[in-house]
């Protein structure tokens, strides 16, 4: 039994990218929490926008982390494709609630638009300076991982957009300051809201998608299908099906006609097949089922299938 203990070690999961992804949600947190209270105090809607901003991507921080734990994990007998779609779930369930989250906020910014209140301007204005330290030094963790790993780079990039949402309640916290401009915190609020509305809607879809196995997006069908049946050998190809396990990985099943006679030459056709859908579609994972007919039949059934599956 010795291949028990040799899961844990992952080359490409490296420990350095672990600890600064722990350092970072837990600062993120404690910004989350101080704008919270910060907004509270000073009244401001901005700040407690800025800080849903935050605690959103404390969570895609959270969830890079766990899919680094859970990619370590592999896959196990019940859940033969490991916990890839977790991650999907969990994104799903994190997007709907700032949705509405957003919408709330979008609502009582308007609200202020018709009724202004009073805010100070000085706890604003400190509380995100303090964000913008924070989401600074976070960034500055982040910034060397996130040159070759695609969920650390989207952890980065999420940190520079709330770098960016503070740096507008600092500025706008120094308009209230001097010239108690208390309607541009209802501007901002409506703006981060936005923002977050936007970034949720476009993720939305790609996660949805996913859930529903759709075809992923950079993939033609059609394009597929005749890419396949150029392979050497192979006269037809029907009940195609692509879809998408994760953000990452792309899965066909086929079926494939080839004729009686050259059924000795199947496992090289069957490479053929996968080389060209790993070269050209980037499908790494595809089942290919053989089918034998002789060609000339099934050249008609082709056209019938194609026209059917548009």
């Amino acid at each position: 039994m010795s291949h028990g203990h040799h899961h844990h070690h992952h080359p490409d999961v490296d420990d350095s990218s672990i600890w600064k992804l722990w350092v970072s949600i837990f600062l993120n947190l404690g910004i989350t929490l101080a704008q919270v209270i910060g907004g509270i105090i000073a009244n401001s809607l901005s700040l407690l926008s800025d800080a849903v901003h935050n605690f959103n991507d404390s969570m895609s921080l959270v969830t890079t982390l766990v899919t680094k734990k859970i990619a370590k994990k592999g896959a196990t007998s019940s859940k033969t494709f490991g916990y890839k779609r977790a991650e999907i779930i969990g994104a799903f369930v994190n997007l709907i609630t700032l949705v509405i989250v957003a919408l709330f906020l979008i609502k009582e910014g308007v609200e202020r638009f018709i009724d202004p209140q009073p805010i100070d301007g000085f706890t604003m204005f400190w509380v995100a300076m303090i964000g913008l330290a924070a989401n600074l030094i976070t960034a500055a963790l982040l910034w060397k991982n996130s040159k070759d790993d695609l969920n650390m780079r989207a952890a980065f990039i999420h940190i520079l957009s709330d770098a960016f949402s503070s740096v507008g309640v600092i500025v706008g916290g120094w308009l209230i300051i001097q010239y108690q401009w208390y309607i541009v915190d209802t501007i901002l609020t409506i703006i981060i809201g936005a923002y977050i509305l936007w970034h949720c809607y476009h993720m939305l879809r790609e996660t949805i998608e996913i859930l529903m196995e759709a075809k992923p997006g950079n993939i033609n069908i059609s394009e597929l299908t005749e890419s396949m049946q150029k392979v050497d050998k192979v006269c037809g190809v029907h009940h195609l099906h692509v879809w998408r396990l994760d953000e990452q990985s792309t899965l066909l099943e086929s079926h494939v006609v080839i004729e009686k006679e050259d059924v000795s030459h199947m496992e090289s056709i069957k490479a053929s097949i996968k080389k060209v859908l790993h070269d050209e579609f980037d499908i790494n994972h595809s089942t290919l089922e053989f089918e034998f007919e002789p060609c000339d039949s099934h050249k008609h059934e082709v056209a019938h299938a194609h026209n059917h599956e548009h």
